[in-house]
């Protein structure tokens, strides 16, 4: 029962954020002073391919199916669900970006991570691409279309909960932003209130 009632709440969320890129109102942090890092650049063309994918798919199931009603409707039902899911996903990532505050780094992907990392828990910051992501403990990659572009390492364990609810200590996070640079600089400067720069790409 708990698991269904994650599932839907995290459903809601997607349609929530399908609703705010329809009406271009992204969570971008502007009413309680934050500022917004997006992660979803490049990504656009790929959902839509995938999409499209999905929608001939549907069409394709629609006339194999035209003789069997019961089992067309029940098809059809999990088609548009697959179509709403695959855009509320897309819209997720727009619309939800990562977050730096004054004293917390929001560290967001779609609708399923939201995870507040306190700026004095991280040790250093770090431009650095990676294409691979093992997992390993005390370790969170969030990778876009395969790839982490920014590193965060903390002074101490940090708890995430994953969409189920299941606790991992992270210590090390991995995570995408669109300008990189940007995003380490700013969080460097936040951190310590200096202009020393990030290390350099690896």
């Amino acid at each position: 029962m708990r698991t269904a009632a994650v599932l839907a709440r995290h459903e809601l969320r997607l349609l929530v954020s399908l609703l705010r890129w329809l009406v271009r109102r992204p969570d971008s942090g502007d009413a309680d002073g934050g500022r917004a890092f997006g992660y979803a650049r490049g990504q656009g063309a790929v959902m839509a391919g995938f999409w499209f994918v999905c929608a001939v798919e549907t069409f394709a199931m629609a006339v194999l199916l035209r003789n069997r009603p019961t089992a067309h409707r029940l098809v059809l039902v999990l088609d548009l669900y697959t179509l709403l899911f695959v855009a509320g996903l897309y819209a997720a990532w727009t619309v939800r970006p990562h977050l730096l505050h004054d004293d917390v780094l929001r560290v967001r992907q779609a609708a399923h991570v939201d995870l507040r990392v306190p700026l004095e828990q991280i040790a250093a910051v770090r431009r650095e691409t990676r294409t691979t992501h093992e997992r390993a403990d005390g370790e969170l990659s969030l990778p876009v279309g395969s790839r982490t572009t920014v590193t965060l390492e903390l002074t101490a364990p940090l708890a995430h909960f994953t969409l189920l609810g299941r606790r991992r200590d992270v210590t090390l996070i991995r995570l995408h932003a669109d300008d990189d640079r940007a995003l380490a600089d700013a969080v460097t400067r936040a951190r310590s209130g200096s202009s020393v720069r990030p290390d350099r790409p690896r």
